[in-house]
């Protein structure tokens, strides 16, 4: 069941690219991030109404700042630069970038099935989109790979917490803090250079809001919500091989939504990708019932 909710707010996160370029096209990513972190965070609060205790406020600005502030602003210059389907693909070395972080970092060796899963997706994106014949915008690669790196790391310090700290907390404060960061640099930068953010604020219309609301509701409290109470159920490494749903989700709401399209052969591939980030978890999941 775990994997199954951790795929979930995987999915729920990769439709952040269609929806962004489908219903808020040339928002700025700052103020994106903010209107997506902020309200979400104060409406987590409302419901649950909490205040970490002194000594947990440096890692909890800490955890806010990269999984939030940081990782979102990332997320949105990716949204406005990179096709959904490739933002999403991208994400699919996420359970290399995290098994590398933990090897080398706290010296957990990655278990066979884990390495072999690993290559193989990484083959399989591979083939999936042929970086050779690929024209993409180099900000939105490297806001992807930071973004990649983000996530890992802020999901380290989000397992670590959750040994001192209820989840609740951890869940509400990282966005709030995060939200407010984003908040205080987005208001610099339009009094810097207001005509971005005036054309967006001053000509909201439905279609913006649905998006607004998306990404704050579905992408945001919920998504959250699942991924900070799911890594104190499960490991950094098992919730990232989850994260193939990301990349689906990007690809089937780019088809709907912005209209891309694929061959046969890339269905099958984004097929095999699924089932490959199964292998991983199932075999856990075969030996505990066999202890």
């Amino acid at each position: 069941m775990n994997i199954l909710l951790a795929m979930l707010a995987a999915f729920l996160w990769g439709t952040t690219y269609a929806v962004t370029q489908y219903t808020l096209a040339g928002w700025p990513p700052l103020l994106l991030g903010a209107l997506r972190a902020l309200p979400a965070g104060l409406l987590l609060l409302a419901i649950k109404p909490t205040i970490p205790a002194r000594q947990h406020w440096p890692i909890l600005i800490r955890l806010g700042v990269i999984n939030i502030a940081l990782f979102f602003s990332l997320l949105f210059v990716m949204a406005q630069t990179l096709p959904s389907a490739i933002s999403g693909v991208g994400m699919v070395s996420l359970p290399v970038f995290a098994m590398f972080f933990y090897w080398v970092v706290h010296k957990q060796k990655p278990t066979s099935i884990q390495l072999f899963s690993g290559a193989i997706l990484v083959v399989l994106a591979w083939l999936l989109f042929d970086p050779f014949n690929l024209t993409l915008n180099p900000v939105g690669l490297l806001a992807m790979f930071a973004a990649i790196n983000c996530i890992v790391i802020g999901s380290n310090i989000t397992k670590t917490l959750g040994n001192r700290i209820a989840w609740w907390p951890v869940l509400c404060w990282q966005l709030i803090i995060g939200g407010v960061a984003l908040t205080l640099v987005a208001s610099i930068q339009a009094a810097w250079s207001p005509n971005q953010y005036i054309v967006a604020l001053q000509n909201v219309t439905t279609l913006n809001a649905i998006g607004l609301t998306w990404l704050i509701v579905l992408n945001t409290m919920l998504a959250y919500t699942l991924y900070v109470w799911l890594l104190s159920r499960m490991s950094v490494v098992e919730f990232t091989f989850a994260g193939i749903s990301n990349p689906i989700a990007g690809i089937l709401t780019g088809l709907i939504l912005v209209g891309d399209n694929f061959s046969y052969t890339q269905y099958l591939l984004m097929a095999l990708m699924i089932a490959t980030s199964l292998i991983s978890p199932l075999v856990v999941f075969y030996q505990k019932r066999n202890i």
